[in-house]
């Protein structure tokens, strides 16, 4: 199972944001409509397997749930989409190579953000609420509590939670286009997603499906669901940009520089 090097995974990051911001309007909408949709069957998973359980098994629940819903991540990137959450580290990171404007960044997240909210809402009307599956016993119940639970968080502690969900998806991200091999790049995703789930961070695209289907069963307002849903993708974009991408692309960057100097002087004394 081969894979790459740090220093070479953020080149690859880099290679990735250029191209994302280079699909077309179709192409785009198209794929982060699939992520959107992907990202809401891995939660629409995670409730049909862990809503049956009894409530003294919290704790097993909770880790067999993260085990599915890492699938979610493992179709988009494998299979193709554009995640709003994964790109809030890829492209900014192909800005700070100027590869990139600040124009790119800001087009691709909107058109990402709505494409993914499509595809979302899509999976939680379509088969949540026209086929039930969030909305029948026992399973009504777990996706109100869902969103229950992240409705009631501060705007502070949805923001903080925020950051440390796309903290771990960025970095699976990042290990994904580390792998060489299918099976490698599923493990790397696999790994810090569940973390990620299993913790119980806030993710703004898996809320686009769970709060919406809570929705759709006649509970909360859209007035809530935009309370989370500010400081949640505030969050994400904290956690990719800063703690995976401009932290990766100071101590790489630099380790580089630092390697290449070095080499330079080397030749120089051979020369001498």
């Amino acid at each position: 199972m081969g894979f790459s090097k740090p220093e070479n995974i953020l080149e690859l990051t880099v290679e990735n944001g250029v191209k994302k911001v280079k699909y077309s309007l179709v192409q785009t909408m198209i794929l982060g409509f699939e992520a959107g949709a992907f990202i809401a069957i891995g939660y629409l998973l995670f409730i049909r397997v862990t809503a049956p359980l009894s409530p003294h098994l919290e704790g097993l629940s909770s880790l067999i749930g993260a085990s599915v819903f890492p699938i979610g991540l493992i179709l988009t990137l494998l299979a193709g989409g554009e995640l709003l959450t994964g790109n809030m580290m890829a492209v900014p990171l192909a800005w700070m190579a100027s590869k990139v404007s600040t124009r790119h960044i800001l087009v691709n997240w909107f058109l990402v953000s709505v494409s993914n909210f499509v595809g979302a809402i899509f999976v939680a009307y379509f088969f949540g609420h026209l086929v039930g599956l969030t909305e029948t016993a026992p399973y009504l119940g777990k996706t109100i509590s869902i969103a229950e639970h992240k409705l009631e968080a501060s705007f502070l502690q949805a923001f903080i939670s925020g950051i440390g969900c796309n903290w771990l998806v960025s970095a699976a991200v990042w290990l994904s286009y580390g792998a060489n091999d299918m099976f490698g790049k599923i493990a790397g995703i696999w790994f810090p997603t569940m973390t990620f789930v299993a913790i119980g961070f806030q993710h703004v695209v898996a809320n686009m499906f769970v709060i919406p289907a809570a929705i759709f069963a006649g509970h909360f307002s859209w007035m809530a669901y935009l309370d989370n849903f500010v400081p949640v993708f505030l969050g994400n974009a904290v956690g990719g940009t800063i703690f995976i991408a401009i932290a990766y692309w100071y101590a790489y960057r630099k380790n580089e520089s630092a390697t290449t100097v070095s080499k330079m002087i080397k030749s120089m004394e051979k020369v001498g």
